[in-house]
């Protein structure tokens, strides 16, 4: 069995945003760490064993919301999703109640990707 099933979640943005995105995502993920490749000069985060990588949109995948939706686990719920809003994310559902007295909602960040936060509430 593999360690962690999820190798890595793409984030697409407009090119010219590319940089400006890695540095939001960077403060949304403090615990992350900068993984640059020299060979194709690409620079991803490693956030907790998974590659979080900012990628140009395009015809054929778009930046914004538009299907599956990453949740992220906090350990402190309201906490995080505070920290999120702080640096630019808006809600975009919930948060709600779900089993376990856990925390669930989705927020966009500034290039309307959604994206989740999970944890107790």
């Amino acid at each position: 069995m593999l360690s962690h099933p999820v190798t890595a979640v793409l984030i697409h943005i407009p090119e010219q945003d590319h940089p400006r995105a890695l540095e939001w995502y960077a403060r949304v993920f403090p615990q992350a760490t900068r993984v640059h490749i020299p060979q194709t000069n690409f620079t991803f985060l490693n956030v907790d064993g998974v590659a979080l990588e900012i990628v140009r949109s395009d015809n054929k995948v778009a930046s914004g919301v538009a299907g599956t939706v990453v949740y992220w686990a906090c350990t402190d719920f309201h906490a995080r999703l505070q920290e999120v809003l702080e640096l630019g994310a808006v809600l975009f559902r919930g948060p709600m109640r779900v089993e376990g007295n856990m925390g669930m909602c989705q927020v966009k960040d500034p290039w309307g990707n959604a994206f989740g936060l999970r944890g107790p509430a």
